[in-house]
């Protein structure tokens, strides 16, 4: 390397150390608000995955996690080679590809919606009306499915009413569980969800509007060539990360939904980490059914990010 090109790569150094300096004397309030953010993620998020080594070793908690011995891929075999594998990983697919298809529609058709209305004091209740459930404690919304589903319950007397079949505890079978979990979903999570489709639905340029209606345009043709190409972004966006999310079903909600008979279609890989790992103690083989579905996830992500800037140039990065 010549004398000018060190120098110059030493200017160049010496110039992004002074901007960061710069930047941060004049930003450092917000450095300071990101500090819990950030530590937040470092302790929980990312020195836990030392932990990960446990997946390939015959964990003891006795001997620790350096003393304990190798295993390889022991546990992962284990679990390819179970009775379990294809019955957690096909209902995690199942429920997580019937709440993309009936959950992610929702809060856009939702925000839709909110946006066609013109009296600002009802679309104000609503609005935050369709907000409530997403506050409700998790225990609180199971303890209202368990109750609305039992045998005497207000849902399953209107089936009844509607079927004339028997009354029976809706929760106890098993092709109920999906409907009764993924509807409930959509019911709590639809006018949280709608929020952010909201707020793209305000970065509009009403002149497009203005134009329309020049044009001759009706709702229905504003809606289809103004509104939803304007917040294709932000739901391709949303697309992805919900697709990235897809094996991380959450165990909650199943966890206090389902119960031995309904195994066959509501257990999943979270529930089944959790059964092996806190109930059965067995911390080896869980960990690596958690990371085979991290690794899934991360795969989902990378793949439907690739494709998302193929089709439409609209991507995480």
């Amino acid at each position: 390397m010549s004398k000018g090109q060190g120098n110059a790569g030493g200017s160049r150094a010496l110039g992004f150390r002074e901007t960061v300096r710069r930047d941060f004397r004049a930003n450092r309030l917000v450095y300071l608000i990101a500090v819990p953010v950030l530590a937040y993620y470092v302790l929980f998020h990312y020195l836990p995955m030392y932990g990960a080594i446990i997946a390939f070793k015959d964990f003891s908690p006795g001997q620790g996690i350096l003393g304990s011995p190798w295993v390889g891929l022991a546990n992962f075999k284990s679990f390819f080679q179970s009775f379990y594998f294809l019955r957690v990983t096909r209902n995690t697919l199942l429920i997580s590809v019937y709440s993309l298809i009936f959950g992610f529609p929702a809060p856009i058709i939702l925000a839709l919606l909110f946006n066609e209305v013109r009296r600002e004091s009802f679309k104000k209740v609503a609005q935050t009306l369709s907000y409530l459930p997403h506050f409700i404690s998790t225990i609180v919304v199971c303890g209202m499915i368990v109750d609305f589903t039992a045998r005497d319950g207000v849902i399953t007397q209107l089936v009844v009413l509607l079927t004339r079949g028997a009354s029976t505890n809706l929760l106890t079978r098993p092709e109920l569980f999906r409907p009764i979990y993924i509807a409930s979903e959509v019911w709590q999570q639809t006018g949280w969800g709608a929020i952010i489709y909201l707020a793209a639905l305000a970065g509009i340029n009403a002149e497009l509007y203005e134009a329309a209606v020049i044009d001759g345009a009706g709702r229905w043709r504003q809606t289809w060539h103004i509104t939803l190409p304007g917040i294709l972004p932000i739901v391709v966006i949303m697309l992805i990360l919900r697709i990235g999310g897809m094996m991380e079903v959450g165990y909650d909600k199943i966890i206090l939904l389902y119960s031995p008979p309904t195994y066959e279609t509501g257990d999943v890989i979270s529930t089944f980490v959790y059964r092996k790992g806190l109930l059965n103690s067995d911390y080896s083989f869980s960990t690596a059914v958690g990371l085979f579905n991290s690794v899934l996830s991360f795969i989902l992500l990378i793949t439907a990010n690739q494709l998302s800037r193929r089709v439409n140039e609209t991507s995480l990065w």
